[in-house]
C-alpha cells in the first residue's frame, strides 16, 4: 500500500513525539492538538502512547488535523504491561515465547502504522547478554574518572564481553527481521533500527553498519539515529558521534533529536543543554528524513515554546 503521509523526500520534517504529553491527555483528539498549537504539524505515536488515545488520534488524521511521521514499537503497548516499557519484550531474547512476543506486537505495530498512513515503524532490538557496566561507566564519569586506568579497564572489559556475546544476538534479530519484512512489504512499512544508549544494547556502532549492509538490497530496512542517546555514548568515550552518524546517513528513516545533560540526562529539549552539537551533526542527516523531538514530560510546555523558537532561528526553513 501507498502510506497517505508518507514523509515527503524534499525537505526534513520536525516531528513532535506523544511521549511528551500522551500522559497528560485522555483524548486523543486534544493531544494532536496541542501539538498543533506548539507549531508541530507531525507527531510521532510513541510506545507509552495509551490504546485508548488511539481512536482520537485517527480520527485527528482523518481530519488533516495532525500528520504522523512515525510509530515507536510497541504501539499499541502489550495489554498485560501496566507500564511503558518498551524494552519489555526483545528480539535477542534466549526466551523463544519472549521473542515470539515481540515479533506479534512488531506486527501490530506495522499494521497500526499503516492505518495511521504512516511508512515508518522505530524498533529496538534488545541487549546483547553480558554484564550491564554502562550505569558504572557513568558514575565513574560523573566522579572525575573518565579516561583513568581503572576506567579504560573497565570498558576495555564491556567492549571485549559485547564482542562476544555478538554473534548470537544478532542471530536473534536476523530471525525476527525475517518473520517481519514480509508484513513489512504487504503493508509499506519500513523498520528504522533505533541506536541506543547503552553499550549493552543491540546494535553498537560496528553492529549498525554491518545490519545495514547486510540488507542494503532490502527497502524496508533502515537506521533511526537517535541523538541523546549516541551522544551518551560519547561522552563515555564509546563512540565517535560524527562518524556514527556519517557511516549510517545514507540509510537513515528518521532522527529521535533531544540533548543531552552531561554526561547521561538526555530527552531535554533541543539547543537546551548544549549537550549536543546539532549545529554540527545536523547537516549530515540527508533532507526528507523526520527529525522527531522525543522529550522527556519533565519539559515544561515553556521550555518547548522557547526551544522551537530557537530552532526556526538557528535552522531556518
Amino acid at each position: 500500500m501507498i502510506s497517505a503521509h508518507a514523509v515527503p523526500a524534499s525537505s526534513s520534517i520536525l516531528s513532535l513525539s506523544t511521549c511528551w504529553n500522551s500522559h497528560r491527555h485522555t483524548e486523543g483528539r486534544e493531544l494532536a492538538a496541542e501539538a498543533r498549537e506548539l507549531g508541530f504539524e507531525w507527531i510521532e505515536i510513541s510506545h507509552g502512547t495509551k490504546i485508548s488515545l488511539l481512536p482520537g488520534l485517527l480520527e485527528a488524521v482523518a481530519a488533516g488535523e495532525i500528520k504522523v511521521s512515525s510509530l515507536h514499537n510497541f504501539c499499541p503497548p502489550p495489554v498485560e504491561v501496566m507500564m511503558d516499557a518498551p524494552d519489555v519484550y526483545e528480539f535477542t531474547s534466549e526466551k523463544a515465547w519472549e521473542r515470539e512476543r515481540a515479533i506479534s506486537l512488531t506486527k501490530k505495530t506495522l499494521a497500526m502504522a499503516a492505518r495511521f498512513g504512516t511508512d515508518r515503524v522505530v524498533i529496538h532490538l534488545g541487549c546483547a547478554k553480558v554484564r550491564s557496566l554502562t550505569e558504572k561507566l557513568e558514575a565513574m564519569t560523573l566522579a572525575g574518572q573518565l579516561y583513568s586506568r581503572d576506567y579504560c579497564n573497565l570498558k576495555l572489559d564491556l567492549v571485549a564481553q559485547r564482542d562476544k556475546a555478538s554473534a548470537r544476538a544478532l542471530d536473534h534479530v536476523r530471525a525476527a527481521l525475517t518473520e517481519l519484512l514480509p508484513l513489512c512489504e504487504k503493508e509499506g512499512v519500513k523498520l528504522g533500527i533505533e541506536t541506543r544508549s547503552h553499550y549493552e544494547q543491540i546494535p553498537n556502532q560496528r553492529e549498525m553498519v554491518a545490519l545495514l549492509a547486510e540488507y542494503a538490497d532490502c527497502p524496508w530496512v533502515g537506521s533511526w539515529h537517535d541523538f541523546g542517546h549516541v551522544q551518551r555514548q560519547a561522552n563515555l568515550a564509546l563512540v565517535d558521534h560524527a562518524l556514527y552518524l556519517s557511516q549510517t546517513a545514507s540509510r537513515l528513516l528518521g532522527c529521535h533529536v533531544h540533548d543531552v545533560l552531561w554526561p547521561k540526562k538526555d530527552h531535554r529539549a533541543p539547543l537546551s543543554t548544549g549537550g549536543v552539537a546539532l549545529a554540527e551533526l545536523l547537516p549530515l542527516v540527508p533532507a526528507g528524513v523526520p527529525l522527531v523531538w522525543e522529550l522527556s514530560p519533565g519539559n515544561r510546555r515553556q521550555d518547548v515554546v522557547q526551544a522551537l523558537a530557537l530552532w526556526r532561528e538557528t535552522f531556518p526553513a
